[in-house]
């Protein structure tokens, strides 16, 4: 590879490593508009590159989550429960995601859907309403179907999930810093679901293509794990000595800024 793609690849990694474990959200939100940008530049053929971008993105979470989740888990502050109660629905909900619409649809498509979600995520994050005191989190049966929703939104933006995790649960009352934690760990098991879909749906489509494991791009994923697993746990430690209040909005400001860009490249491609 490129050296100076090696050393943009790696500065990306460290940021979002630490962008996971301080906001929970598995680092595919900051991943899939950079490296789109770098996979069009250096190595990736145009009809791939969004589709390769994605699938890099989300298995890098597989690394950066367990890195992330053990220093949580350190603190105490995952909620092992709820996390037994979504993640079965968000397996499945990545395996029908990753392994079958996934390759279905076009490169400007998965932009539009990145850059709307994550903007409807932003808005809510930043001006959501205060939760209703009494308000749970709901039984096992929605929040099992909630599970699916959550790991089929994330096969088709690249994400661990946390830009839908994470206000589900503040909605339900969870502490901010728990939900937060609590989706570093559930990233783990829609990054496992959604990188296998993507191996299996795209195996066929790329075939002959360098560097190229199905939709992902194996030697930017090396790169990229390798120093979002060093960052995580940093990110996760200012995670609860930060305020609430500047969690929500640091989120929310990303997430905007992400949304912006996406929709541009959308707009330009169809």
């Amino acid at each position: 590879m490129d050296p100076v793609f090696i050393v943009s690849l790696a500065c990306l990694g460290a940021a979002v490593g630490f962008a996971a474990g301080l906001l929970g959200i598995g680092g595919g939100m900051i991943l899939v508009p950079f490296l789109t940008f770098l996979l069009a530049l250096y190595s990736v053929p145009e009809q791939f590159v969004v589709h390769a971008a994605i699938a890099t993105s989300m298995t890098t979470i597989i690394f950066t989550s367990i890195s992330s989740m053990r220093a949580h888990h350190a603190k105490g502050a995952i909620r092992w429960g709820i996390v037994a109660a979504l993640a079965p629905g968000m397996i499945v909900g990545g395996l029908v995601s990753g392994g079958a619409v996934f390759s279905y649809l076009s490169g400007a498509w998965l932009s539009l859907i990145f850059g709307v979600f994550v903007m409807y995520s932003g808005v809510k994050m930043l001006s959501g309403k205060p939760p209703v005191a009494s308000r749970s989190m709901p039984g096992k049966v929605v929040t099992a179907g909630v599970g699916v929703g959550i790991g089929f939104a994330s096969g088709l933006l690249g994400a661990g999930g946390g830009f839908l995790s994470v206000p589900f649960m503040t909605r339900s009352n969870v502490a901010v810093h728990n939900a937060v934690a609590t989706s570093a760990a559930l990233g783990f098991f829609i990054a496992v679901a959604n990188s296998a879909g993507y191996i299996y749906s795209g195996f066929r489509e790329v075939a002959g293509q360098p560097g190229m494991l199905g939709y992902i791009y194996w030697p930017a994923l090396i790169v990229l794990s390798a120093m979002s697993v060093l960052t995580a746990p940093y990110g996760a430690r200012c995670a609860h000595r930060l305020p609430v209040i500047v969690l929500k909005r640091v989120f929310a400001c990303l997430l905007f800024a992400l949304a912006g860009y996406m929709l541009f490249q959308a707009y330009k491609t169809f």
